[in-house]
């Protein structure tokens, strides 16, 4: 599934992924949050073949954890995106 993973990663602990897909998380929620189609989205920002059976669970995945990133998540995600990558847990 093009350079993402398959399903974003869940849970209460900041990772490089997140880092690395920032702007990603960003423009999918700047999408959902205008009513754009999710196979849209997951097409244009993500490369991701609609087609796939599982295209829908990853995009799912991902604008979920955008949501938990800026919302529940933001006060890790500011005091983890201020430390050097290699600090962060791997994703």
């Amino acid at each position: 599934m093009g350079g993402i993973e398959q399903l974003a990663p869940s849970g209460g602990e900041v990772l490089d992924y997140d880092r690395r897909n920032l702007a990603l998380y960003a423009a999918l929620l700047e999408a959902a949050d205008a009513g754009h189609d999710w196979r849209d989205s997951a097409t244009s920002l993500m490369l991701l073949d609609v087609t796939d059976p599982d295209a829908e669970a990853c995009w799912h995945s991902h604008v979920e954890r955008a949501r938990w990133i800026v919302g529940e998540g933001l006060e890790s995600a500011i005091v983890a995106f201020n430390i050097r990558p290699e600090k962060l847990g791997s994703g």
